[in-house]
């Protein structure tokens, strides 16, 4: 999507008036199951309507620290909203007072060639993303963040899928090559988490080319190894929504975690190169695909 505001071709199209994304040959909707569908933010009042979804699920239902501002208007605001593409998700069945139906999920994006042209990636700030993007040149990135789903709509897994199946349709419209993004663990304990972050980077596979680790003094300390590592059914009961999406489309995960203490949370690096997502997934996200994917 472009950054830039369509102000000047908007001025005579009431309809357009307060489009702020242009979907760049994307249709608005990219996917639907049921009465929830998956679609790309065009106007500054459906990314409010994300980033107050984004603020009573981190913080108000979670352990994140507001600042006076963010409790004020009752959003979660970052700079790095406005250079972003958004994506939401919405129950077309719960219509809101104005007549909107109402977001339950969201998920932010960024590209690598909007990055560099503006605060670079976000996740830059905790892991080592420079050498990343140093180990693939000409490779075309797509960072994720601030993902998140209302929590009724977390344990029928429909929602999550749909918003992989719109994060697909983007990476493919784009031509991307790797999706990353940090994936949090509720809790700035990192010890507690150690054995579901370990049982990840051993399921996603030491690979050098990929792998990312914390940036300078950043690395948690997850304690010593245990003698018998996490076997992979009480790991999947230990890892939430988002990340047991990333571990099921084969994500490789980074070396080492870091702790966000403003969002109250343990971080890992996961990327996904998209030759190596198998075919199967590949296919089902297809636009076309309405069947829930078997656990």
């Amino acid at each position: 999507m472009s950054l830039a505001s369509l102000a000047g071709a908007a001025a005579g199209r009431p309809g357009l008036r307060r489009q702020v994304r242009d979907l760049m040959g994307l249709t608005k909707t990219l996917a639907a199951i049921g009465e929830l569908d998956v679609r790309l933010a065009t106007t500054k009042a459906e990314i409010r309507r994300a980033q107050k979804l984004r603020y009573r699920v981190f913080f108000e239902d979670g352990g994140a620290k507001a600042d006076p501002t963010a409790r004020l208007i009752r959003r979660d605001v970052c700079r790095f909203d406005r250079v972003c593409d958004h994506l939401i998700i919405v129950d077309n069945a719960i219509v809101r007072i104005d007549g909107k139906p109402t977001v339950i999920g969201a998920c932010r994006l960024l590209r690598d060639e909007v990055a560099a042209a503006s605060f670079g990636f976000y996740s830059a700030g905790e892991f080592d993303v420079v050498s990343l993007i140093a180990r693939h040149p000409g490779k075309r990135l797509l960072e994720l963040g601030r993902s998140c789903v209302a929590p009724a709509y977390r344990s029928n897994k429909r929602a999550i899928e749909l918003m992989w199946r719109g994060i697909w349709a983007y990476a493919r419209h784009h031509r991307v090559d790797a999706i990353f993004g940090c994936a949090s663990f509720p809790g700035a304990d990192a010890k507690a988490h150690a054995a579901a972050l370990r049982f990840l980077r051993a399921a996603g596979g030491e690979d050098p080319q990929w792998d990312v680790g914390a940036v300078a003094g950043r690395a948690a300390d997850l304690g010593p190894a245990p003698v018998a590592p996490l076997d992979a059914r009480s790991a999947l009961r230990a890892l939430p929504p988002l990340i047991k999406g990333y571990w099921r489309l084969g994500a490789k995960f980074g070396s080492e975690a870091v702790v966000d203490a403003d969002f109250d949370s343990t971080d890992v690096l996961a990327v996904m190169p998209v030759a190596e997502i198998e075919p199967r997934y590949l296919e089902y996200f297809a636009p076309d695909r309405a069947a829930p994917l078997a656990a």
